[in-house]
């Protein structure tokens, strides 16, 4: 029996309550439900502002477990190329003023028209390579987030979590946790190579654990999202691999659910993840 996991590992991935509350609702209520970890996403710290919201992070007592969310790197023009490193940039030191763990990478999927997947991918490379520099003297590590392969023409075409391996073995040769990887558990609860890949990414490349569940039937790819115990990923096995890797970072809730979740009060959603983590992870 695989032991509960410390609830002093909890983090609320911001996108979870998005819908009915700002970054300074998301920080307080997790102070209120002594959830100690917090991962918010870029548009609603642009609202609050950058300075302010570390200030509140840290007047709450809260770790930011990560940013959500860099990359999209793949454009169709040297220009739009640009903008994305630059876009990149500026997340990287957002996340530096917060002190986040990590900056999480959506890699970016096909451009516009384009049917080049090998040409995206290849741009995906080439634009962590720009910015890895960045990163590294900032002290942000760069969580590349494999997605489901559903998403590789318009999200991410990085889709299994060896392709993100590769990519670290490729770029940042020498493990520096410069680079690494999160694992959502949404997007790679799948993949027959899970464990093995988990296992060679070890602990210096282990940056991120995201956890929801995958309902059956999903009646929508974006935005039906299950709460932990309500699907079929088996959480506690993939947490078991993630620890025996040497993963001793935060759980990160993150539920998209446009139909359930987002429409209820967002302190029953607290509670309820408090809750779940306890039993179903």
């Amino acid at each position: 029996m695989t032991h509960p996991p410390d609830p002093d590992l909890l983090s609320l991935n911001t996108a979870t309550v998005r819908e009915k509350w700002n970054l300074r609702q998301m920080i307080e209520g997790c102070a209120r439900h002594r959830i100690r970890g917090i991962s918010p996403w870029r548009d609603k710290l642009a609202e609050m502002g950058v300075k302010e919201a570390a200030r509140a992070v840290r007047g709450n007592g809260l770790t930011v477990t990560g940013l959500c969310r860099g990359g999209m790197f793949p454009a169709a023009d040297r220009k739009a190329r640009k903008a994305a490193i630059d876009d990149n940039r500026r997340a990287i030191d957002d996340a530096a003023a917060l002190e986040a763990r990590c900056l999480v990478l959506v890699v970016g999927g096909l451009p516009p028209g384009s049917k080049d997947l090998p040409g995206a991918r290849a741009m995906v490379r080439d634009g962590i390579g720009e910015v890895l520099d960045h990163a590294r003297s900032a002290g942000v590590p760069l969580a590349i987030e494999p997605l489901h392969p559903m998403y590789c023409a318009d999200r991410a075409c990085v889709n299994t979590l060896a392709q993100a391996l590769d990519l670290c073995d490729e770029l940042d040769r020498n493990g520096s946790g410069a680079l690494g990887v999160a694992v959502d558990a949404y997007h790679v609860w799948w993949d027959p190579l899970l464990k093995t890949q988990i296992e060679r990414a070890g602990e210096k490349r282990l940056l991120a654990f995201h956890i929801c569940d995958w309902l059956v039937p999903t009646t929508d790819l974006l935005t039906d999202r299950g709460m932990m115990g309500d699907g079929v990923i088996d959480l506690p096995l993939m947490r078991t691999w993630m620890e025996e890797a040497g993963y001793r970072g935060f759980h990160e809730v993150e539920i998209l659910s446009s139909g359930n979740w987002w429409r209820r009060d967002p302190d029953e959603v607290l509670v309820t993840c408090r809750m779940r983590h306890q039993t179903a992870c």
